[in-house]
């Protein structure tokens, strides 16, 4: 027994010095490292169908996600193949990525700023059709500038500020004005418009977001007028996210929509009501482990501030909606009431919004309801930033991507592979 017991701990640290993977085919899920950031995969295939019908209503108003929610070219993948027309990303490095992924066609849906990033956004143009938005004339110029440099057409898509007050010239005239200086540049083409209000996203009533959407769709209309006034064509109108997507397809005014959360449908999303938002599933979860309890008072994880984000609340357990989860540090996390777990017990919660996910392994582990399973493909993830890689450690030992599939048996909770 004690051979078995130092030939155990033994293998343990040396898979830790080497740094391993958190498991391997074959190991019982209680033994992965936690807290890992997992995505159940049937719940991420309903989504992506809910979302496919969805849009089939709306006619000849396209899908273009965005990226962002994920920063995984895999998951891109299988948006594309469910209906997208292309892909959203809000930085450079997410692009890149995407375009190493095999992401074919992608709007930036933001500013790029100085010449050595948009001479880096440039060069993805010769493997993939890019388009970046734009709303001063002198950064229009540098794009113009770039894409000469790197001899390749970057699309433009102005943005206009439909409410949210931050990024896009006014509604209106200061549109048409820069569309017409991108039109007389060499190296770009003017594509359209982008008209997008973030805060209408979380906006509790569908009612209220139904409202709030008239209001963007009445500034966009207005700068369509001038865009037909001054005889210049707009062939793209996008915006709209998970929360409003329906209300701004079914305007007769955009033609695009990106909606993007609604592949994991964070905590803060799930607090939407109305039909479609509060009809996906929530399929991103964090697993963690119960290191302490507490009788009758508490339980603690080992999920803090560096597994989760907590700016746009606190996360939810899975199943358990009277339990409340609050931050107790960096590694730790307290479940109110403490209920019947003990420890080393596994619990799942729900990420508290999609974005701010970040994973400093940069691999996204795939959550399926009683096995573990390599992916044939590694989900690798975009774009990381610095910032986010102290607040998020899940995934952090990994070099492969697994298949997470939870049996009703705990006795069964083995990995598995499959072929």
């Amino acid at each position: 027994m004690r051979v078995s017991i130092s030939r155990t701990l033994s293998k343990m640290a040396h898979s830790i010095a080497s740094g391993a993977k958190p498991c391997k085919v074959g190991d019982k899920i209680q033994d992965i490292y936690t807290p890992a950031l997992v995505v159940d995969l049937d719940g991420l295939y309903k989504n992506l169908e809910l979302m496919k019908t969805s849009m089939q209503k709306f006619g000849r108003v396209n899908l273009r996600p965005h990226g962002k929610a994920h920063k995984c070219p895999e998951i891109a993948k299988l948006q594309v193949a469910h209906g997208a027309v292309g892909i959203c990303c809000q930085t450079l490095t997410e692009a890149e990525s995407m375009v190493a992924g095999g992401i074919k066609n992608i709007l930036v849906s933001n500013q790029v700023i100085g010449l050595p990033k948009l001479l880096r956004l440039a060069a993805l143009a010769r493997d993939a059709d890019i388009s970046v938005c734009v709303d001063d004339e002198d950064n229009l110029r540098t794009v113009s500038q770039a894409a000469e440099n790197c001899d390749v057409k970057l699309g433009v898509v102005v943005e206009v500020n439909v409410g949210q007050d931050r990024c896009g010239v006014e509604p209106g005239k200061a549109a048409v004005s820069l569309a017409q200086v991108a039109q007389k540049l060499s190296g770009v083409e003017f594509r359209g418009i982008q008209c997008y209000n973030g805060l209408n996203q979380h906006i509790r009533e569908a009612g209220d977001r139904k409202n709030a959407v008239a209001l963007v769709v009445t500034k966009t209309e207005d700068t369509l007028k001038h865009f037909k006034a001054g005889g210049i064509e707009c062939p793209l109108v996008t915006g709209g996210g998970t929360g409003t997507y329906t209300y701004e397809a079914a305007s007769s005014i955009f033609n695009e929509v990106q909606p993007g959360s609604y592949v994991f449908m964070d905590a803060d999303y799930g607090r939407d009501h109305g039909s479609p938002v509060h009809d996906y599933l929530h399929t991103l979860f964090v697993l963690s482990t119960v290191q302490s309890v507490t009788s009758g008072k508490r339980v603690v994880v080992d999920a803090g501030m560096k597994a989760v984000s907590l700016d746009s609340g606190e996360p939810l357990v899975k199943s358990c909606p009277d339990v409340t989860y609050t931050c107790g540090g960096d590694e730790h996390g307290i479940l109110h009431p403490p209920g019947n777990w003990k420890i080393e017990k596994e619990v799942d919660t729900v990420w508290p919004l999609g974005d701010r996910r970040g994973v400093a392994g940069g691999r996204l582990g795939v959550a399926r309801a009683g096995t573990l399973r390599p992916h044939r493909q590694p989900l690798r993830l975009a774009g990381r930033c610095p910032w986010r890689q102290r607040r998020s450690r899940v995934a952090n030992h990994g070099t492969r991507t697994w298949h997470l599939k939870f049996s009703e048996s705990a006795s069964d909770r083995s990995v598995k592979y499959d072929k």
